[in-house]
Order: C-alpha cells, then structure tokens, then sequence
C-alpha cells in the first residue's frame, strides 16, 4: 500500500483464466501463460497451476532438465524387460555382501576375535544393516523408483539438502569400498599367482591395483546391462567354489598348513639369538607351518574368545574396533540391488524382498563359516593365514576363482553404483556447473563421465595403502551413509506425512531410531575422531546445499518437519494465556496496489520486531460457478514472488468481496491462526489522487532460486495498466471517503490497534544510511492528544503509550537502531513546567527502558486556536476530531514542521473517527490531511490494548 495510495483496497477485476485450465492436466514441462486483461498478451514467467514432478520419469527423458511430458501420477511401475528380484537384487546384494570377507578375511577375524565375539559383531554388523534395509524398504516401496539409487530415494523424500548430502557421502562410500575389493582382488592375486615372478612393494600395488582399475573402468564403461545380467551366474560360481570349501571341511583331516611368505612378521628371527637388541632379519628359507586339526571339539574350545595380536599386513596391534570395521565393511553391500534401480522391472517390489533375503542368506553362510572355521584350524593358523580357506581346500583354483569372482564383482557394483549418484547428482544441478559434465551419457543413458570421474577417485584411494587401512575408513562412510538412510525414514515417519505410505510394513519409527543410535555408537567405536569430521561434513554439505541448491518440485523434508513443529506449538500457544510483558506487533498490512506502497511493505516488516507480518488484499469480485479455477490462486503466485523479492518475512492473505469493507472484515477477522492472529492493523492514507507507481525491477533482488516468477514478470504484472482496479464501466474501484473512514472505525471496533500510513512514498531507507549531514536522523514521536490539549501531563493514554511502544520497537530494528535517534516531544502551555515536565519524561522513559532524547517545547501558540465546542463539557471530554479547529490542527501542523524537519519519520496520534461517518466522512478527511501536510513520512497511531510493562 503507498503512503498516500488512493485505491487502497481496489483489485483488477480480471477476465477468466480460461487459457491455464487447458494445460493444467498436460503435464507439460514448460510455464503455463496467464493471459492478460482483456485479452492482452500473455505474461511472461507465469506459473503453472500444477507444477509437480511426477512419482515416475518415464525412462529416456532427465530428470532436472526441464524436459515434459511426465505424467503427474504413475499407476504401474513395471518396466517390460526389466531385472527381476533374484538376478537384480538378491545376486547383487549377495555377492557385494560376501566380497572380500567370505574367502579372504574370515579365517583372520576368528583368529583374533574367537568364535563367541565374531558371532557377537557379526550379530551387531547384521543389525545395523538390517535396521537400515528396513528403513531401506519402506522409503524403496513408497512410490516409484528410478535410476540414481539410494540417493535417488532419499532426495526425492526429503528434498535436495538432506537426499544431496547423504547422496555424496553414499558416493564417498563406494569409492572406498571399491578400492577396498580392488585391493583384495590385487593381494589375492599377488599373494597367489605372482609367486616371486612379480616386483613387490607398496609402489608396485599401487600400480597393480590401477591396472585392475583399469579393466574395470572398461567394463564399466560397456554399460551396466551386460554387469547385471552376469550377477546370476557369478553367483552361481561362487557357491560352487564355497561349496567346495564345504565338501573338503567334511573329509580333510589332520594337516600342516604352511605359513605364507607374505607373512612376513612371521618368518623373522634374531640376528644374534645371544643379544637381542641387534634386530631381526627375514629367513624365508624355513619352513613354517600350523594345524589344521579337522573336526575338533577341543579347537572349537581354544578358538572360543578373542585373543588380539596384530595384522601382518600392516604389522599393527588389532582390537575390536579394527575388527569390526573389518567384518562392517565387508558386509556394506545391502545397497547394490537399490543402485540398480534403473533397470529393475519392479524396484518397489524387488529391492525390499531381494535385499532382506541376501541379508539373511549371507548372515547365515557367515555364522556357518565362522563356525566351521573355529572348530578345524588352530588359533595359530588362523592369525598367519589370511588364506586359510584356499590352503585347507582340496584344490586351491576354486577358492581363487571365489576370490577373483566376489572382489571383482563388489569393485564392479561399486564403481557403476557411485557413477550412477554423480549422474543423478549431476542432473540435479545441486553442485551447480561443478558436476555438469557428469550428466554426459551415451548409448542407453550410460554415463560414461560419471564412471571416468569416479574412477579417478578411486585411484586417489589407492594411495591410502594396505586393504584394513581402507576398510576402517570405508565402515566410517558407510555408516554414515546408513545412518542417513534410517534419519531419512525416522523423520518421513514422525512429520506423520499422509502420503508417506509404504506397501513394505515391517519398520517402525522405533526400528529407525534404533537404527540411527546403532549407527552413530558403532562410527564412535570403529574411530571417534574420524565419525566426528565425517558428522561435520555431512552437516557442512546440508548446510550449503539447503541454501544452494536449486529450487524442485520432489517436495523437502524440512518443510515437513516445520510443518509438524509449528502446528504442535500452535497449540501450545493459548491466547488466554498471553501477558503485557511478551507482547509483540502482529500486524496486517492492508494494500490495494503494491506496486505504489514497496516503501511501506519494507518499513512494517521492520517495525514487526520479529512478530507476525500479513500483507492483506480483498479484490472485489464473486466466486463464478462458470470458472474451474479460484482467480485468486492464479494471482497468488506474483504476490509470493514479490515478498521474497522485496525480502519481506511476511504472509500473504487475499480474500473476494463484492464489498471491500466487507472482504477487510473477513481478513481481520480470519487471517492468521490460532493465537497468532493480528492486533495491529496498517492502512494507507484516503489521498484525493491516485498515489505514483514506484515499483521497479532495480528495486527487486536477483532472480531467486526458489521463485518461480522472474523479477520482470513480477514487475510487469503489478505496473501493467490493465492492473488497475477498475469496474466493468471502467470506473475507478475505490474506497468512497465514507467507505474508508468506517474501515477505520471497523479496526476499532474489533479491539485492533489502528495505524494510518501517509507519505511513506518519501522514505529512502538508503539515504536513511547516508545520513543527513553526518549526522543520525531522528524518529520523533509527537504522542499529543489533540482532542484532549487540556492535558499535557504524563498520564498517557494506552493510545499514547501503543506510540511510544511502535518508536521504540522501530529504534530497535537493525538498520533503524544504526542510522537514527529516538526522540520522544512532550507540549507544555507554560515555561514553568518545562523542566519539570522534561525531568518526568527522562524517569518515565527510563523506567520504561527505552533509549531516547526527551524534549519539551511550548505551544502556547498553538493551544490559543483551541475553542471547545461546548464549554460546560468536562474537562476530560475529548473533542470530537471534526470539531477541531483548522487554525489549531494547522498550528500544531505548523509546529511539527518545524521541530520535525530533519527526522525520517514521525509518529502521531490519531484522532478517533467520527461517530457518523456517512456525514462527517469528508471533513474527518480534510482534518487528517491539514494535520499531516508537508510531514515527513508519517504514522498515525490510534491503540487500544496495553503494549508496556514494567514488571521484571
């Protein structure tokens, strides 16, 4: 509303939007057009009545680009030619989930831990996962499902902070992992086939393992189908090479297994076994070997608890720590069938049943295994043979061939798996131009930059080392990843979402909690200090992406926790309970044409000191059956986009009235909620010419990210002329006088506090900064009752008091409390009283804690033109407003000016309207007008509520 806004509560009487409702249903990708009055060209930028993305992408199209033609709902989900359960998840997941730790590191964990503590991590290990796959399955059974993975699911759930930075570090967790199986596929084969043949040294692995890499990233590169299409039969391998391992546990007996040469801690001794301290050297010409004792009871006995010595492929002590990020980050796989989203037939119905079904299975093979192991191998032979299971085979080439067939496919599944997050990251333009050359693909939608990128980082990895060194950090990742995934959940379950409704049952927000506590223990237990810089990261990336990230259309999880907390404390909020100590301006600012009152939009969300702030608007009109859609919900889009531009922290409230005092009533009385609801309401002055538009695009904030609507659209909507508010016979739609002055008088009526804004126009917040000659301007408050002059103490009115209580609040407020002065003019009708009169108000507004300039002036001269209409009235009898004199309103006028000139805004009181509008309408006009002409912006205050406590 301007300052001195003529229309204030006018509307444009708009045409059908007939044109939208054609493309509401289309799905189309692009902005609906609003057309323009009267059949006028459309406006650019307008929004869409329905701008969802749909549940389902159909595949080929890209999801962030903008592209159309998605359906807004996907009633079947089935892709024809898709993966089924068993070769698309359960394989997968299987496989990834045995990795290195079934054929590599078994026979090490019960060496260290005993058989009673690797079932009790194994237990701990499974119940994270399996807390996680049940968070995993209600979010994967909630809605369709497309490519990007978990990351896909979380995103699409939450919104991009959450589902991006749990995306990233899900990415960060592959790529260690898959080192982690490149590393084990190079130490099997080194330790195995190279035989001496091969230099060896950390350098030299390195360069083995990029060499692995190397194929990998050309299979990759291939696609993803033929990879998937192979788990099946590599799953099939690997059971035959286990169950050879089975067969040779039931008939080996007693045995001497020899001591690897890559054992080197082993294969140690003196120099001098007379004198110690002279070292020890490798003699790798003996011969060492250990026990294998076949079915024993009493090797189950010995092999029962833990007892740590070291790893001799970093020569470090072990621990249990170091033990379960070894048994965690072997079992991290239960994301492999979720990353093949994209090509299973039905995600929401395979990922659950195949990824619980590989969970339990491999639980079961590794129970089994640690079992069998415990009760045939001497404690000794488990802790100086990683390879105890190829050794104590009856044919070395199956467990081999078990090894080479897990670590390459786990590396394989991680690498396309992370590749597939940074495209799906990428075309979520969350790391804006960062990660834009990841969404090139070719051929079928293989994103052959994103496995170029993740390779890279994978060989980055490498150089970490040795195969537990990477393991630890990898279970860290991970963990944070699965903790992610159950918050996800937990929170998508507590904001009690209506359409968060998943066909998997079996989880609770108990199960999500429980997952999230298990997570966050056992990232303390592996390594505290790295899960606390893992924790800042995840935080950092939230933090950046909640305020970077551009704006979607898949919903945000913050929103719903808001929504969630808000209404719980909504509740508590009792407006029976309120007290005069916590009171704050809730203010509705009423406004017929904001293109002419962007300075007083800006100056009421400064005086709202952190209350409620409404910009209300009635636009006369009635519903028409004949309309499919409210007018009102076409416009409400520019009106949003115009408080984020001008960066008011307000809400916007639009109501239809054939009657405009009557639609101002319905917003006094229904906006806001519960016991936020206005006290306080702010209205532009009745002037007798329509107010200048000052709305420019200069005046706006860059284009943001959120807003759908671009600044010119904005601008051009509410400076068009087919904006202003006119009537069918092209009449201007204004508030008669009569009108205006019973609004007043309806404000009143309602126990609402009254502010009447006028020439608001002239406020330049930045000159407000430049000063005026070096110097702070001056808010000054003036709380005189005019209709009272008789009384001139300090007695005031909870009128005068609401005055003092709005510059105070105003002088708080951070741009006003740095550029300008509080000054607070009492009158007095003789010199006498002057100090006197100062010295109460410096005590008065010291009590009151506010920081102010008190000043005294004289107005016998004023006073003088004062002529009661009755005399035998009381003394305490206000005049009525129209009664007024106009020499003493232009007196007093006259004297504001003068003392007035250099402050930036100045508060008055505000005469009561007149008992009979309908008579005195126009002269209540002409006496308000006298009163403020030629002032600098001004408010004029009427309050009728207690605002001001001095109690502690």
């Amino acid at each position: 509303m301007s300052s001195d806004t003529s229309t204030i509560f006018g509307a444009p009487s708009m045409t059908s939007y007939g044109g939208i409702v054609n493309e509401m249903y289309d799905g189309g990708g692009g902005d609906a057009e609003i057309p323009g009055e009267n059949g006028k060209s459309p406006k650019k930028g307008a929004v869409p009545l329905i701008d969802e993305e749909s549940q389902s992408t159909p595949r080929g199209s890209t999801s962030g680009d903008g592209g159309g033609g998605s359906p807004s709902m996907e009633f079947s989900s089935s892709r024809p030619g898709g993966l089924s359960t068993i070769s698309g998840v359960f394989a997968p997941v299987a496989l990834s989930m045995f990795s290195i730790l079934l054929f590599l590191r078994m026979g090490f964990v019960v060496g260290q831990l005993g058989f009673l503590m690797t079932i009790l991590q194994l237990a701990m290990a499974y119940a994270i996962v399996m807390l996680t796959v049940l968070s995993l399955c209600a979010i994967s059974s909630n809605g369709a499902v497309e490519g990007g993975g978990v990351y896909y699911m979380i995103s699409r759930s939450l919104g991009p902070e959450f589902g991006g930075a749990i995306g990233v570090l899900f990415f960060v967790a592959n790529v260690f992992s898959c080192a982690l199986y490149i590393s084990g596929f190079t130490e099997a084969l080194m330790n195995n086939i190279g035989n001496g043949q091969f230099p060896d040294s950390p350098a030299w692995r390195f360069v083995y393992c990029v060499l692995v890499s190397l194929v990998l990233l050309v299979l990759s590169l291939l696609g993803s189908a033929l990879f998937a299409k192979t788990a099946l039969i590599t799953f099939v391998l690997i059971s035959v090479c286990y169950g050879t391992w089975i067969v040779s546990v039931i008939f080996n007996g007693r045995m001497e297994v020899l001591i690897p040469k890559v054992n080197t801690p082993a294969y140690r001794v003196l120099v001098n076994a007379s004198d110690p301290s002279q070292g020890t050297v490798e003699d790798f010409n003996q011969t060492l070997t250990a026990n294998y004792t076949g079915w024993s009871f009493h090797t189950l006995g010995e092999n029962m608890f833990p007892e740590y010595t070291m790893d001799y492929t970093t020569e470090k002590p072990t621990d249990f720590a170091l033990m379960f990020a070894i048994i965690f980050s072997g079992v991290t796989g239960l994301m492999a069938g979720a990353n093949m989203s994209g090509e299973l037939a039905r995600p929401s119905v395979s990922i659950p049943r195949g990824t619980v079904q590989a969970v339990f299975m491999t639980l079961f093979v590794y129970v089994m295994t640690a079992f069998l192991m415990a009760t045939t191998s001497s404690r000794y032979l488990l802790q100086n043979d990683y390879t105890v299971m190829m050794d104590t085979n009856f044919h070395r080439v199956f467990i081999l061939i078990g090894i080479f067939s897990t670590t390459l496919f786990s590396s394989m599944s991680n690498l396309i798996g992370s590749s597939r997050v940074l495209n799906r990251l990428s075309h979520d333009k969350l790391f804006g131009c960062l990660l834009r050359p990841a969404k090139i693909e070719i051929g079928d939608r293989n994103p052959v930059v994103s496995v170029v990128i993740t390779w890279m980082c994978v060989v980055l990895v490498f150089l970490v080392g040795a195969m537990n060194k990477i393991a630890k950090l990898t279970s860290i990742f991970f963990l944070l990843s699965y903790m992610g995934v159950n918050v996800a959940t937990l929170a998508l379950e507590l904001t009690s979402a209506p359409n968060f409704r998943p066909t998997f049952k079996y989880f609770s927000w108990q199960t999500c909690a429980l997952g999230v506590v298990a997570t966050a223990t056992m990232m303390l237990v592996v390594d505290a200090s790295m899960s606390a810089l893992g924790v800042v990261v995840l935080m950092s990336l939230i933090m950046v992406l909640h305020y970077q990230a551009p704006s979607v259309s898949s919903g945000s999880i913050s929103q719903a926790l808001i929504y969630h907390q808000v209404r719980k404390y909504l509740l508590l909020l009792d407006v029976r309970k309120e007290h005069v100590k916590y009171w704050r301006p809730q203010i509705l600012l009423l406004v017929s044409r904001p293109a002419s009152a962007c300075s007083l939009l800006d100056f009421v969300n400064d005086l709202k000191k952190s209350g409620l702030y409404l910009v209300g608007h009635v636009r006369k009109g009635e519903m028409d059956s004949s309309q499919v859609v409210d007018p009102l919900q076409q416009v409400f889009p520019y009106w949003l986009s115009l408080i984020d531009y001008l960066k008011l922290k307000a809400f916007v409230e639009l109501t239809m009235s054939n009657n405009i005092r009557h639609g101002i009533q319905q917003l006094m009385r229904l906006s806001g909620l519960g016991a936020m609801k206005p006290n306080t309401v702010v209205i532009g002055f009745h002037e007798l010419a329509p107010s200048q538009v000052t709305l420019q695009e200069s005046q706006l904030l860059k284009d943001l990210r959120f807003s759908k609507i671009d600044r010119a659209a904005v601008v051009e909507y509410f400076t068009a002329g087919d904006y202003m508010p006119k009537e069918l016979d092209g009449n201007l739609e204004r508030l008669t006088p009569v009108d205006y002055v019973n609004v007043l008088k309806d404000v009143l009526h309602m126990t609402k506090n009254l502010c009447v804004a006028r020439h608001f126009s002239k406020l330049d917040k930045e000159a407000l900064a430049r000063g005026w000659n070096g110097q702070k301007r001056y808010i000054d408050v003036w709380p005189v009752d005019l209709q009272k002059p008789q009384e001139t103490g300090l007695g005031w009115d909870n009128s005068s008091l609401f005055l003092l209580q709005l510059s105070c609040i105003l002088s708080m407020s951070s741009r006003w409390r740095s550029y300008t002065k509080l000054r607070v003019f009492i009158c007095v009708n003789s010199l006498q009283d002057m100090h006197r009169r100062e010295r109460q108000l410096k005590n008065m507004l010291q009590t009151l804690r506010i920081e102010g300039e008190s000043s005294v002036v004289p107005w016998d001269h004023v006073v003088c033109h004062y002529q009661p209409p009755n005399a035998t009235a009381s003394a305490n009898t206000a005049t009525p407003s129209v009664d007024l004199p106009p020499a003493y309103v232009s007196a007093f006028n006259d004297m504001v000016k003068r003392y007035s000139e250099d402050a930036a805004i100045t508060l008055l009181n505000l005469p009561v309207p007149p008992d009979n509008a309908d008579i005195d309408a126009d002269r209540y006009l002409e006496m308000v007008r006298n009163l403020t002409d030629a002032l600098p912006p001004t408010l004029l205050v009427h309050g009728v509520s207690s605002v001001i406590s001095t109690a502690l």
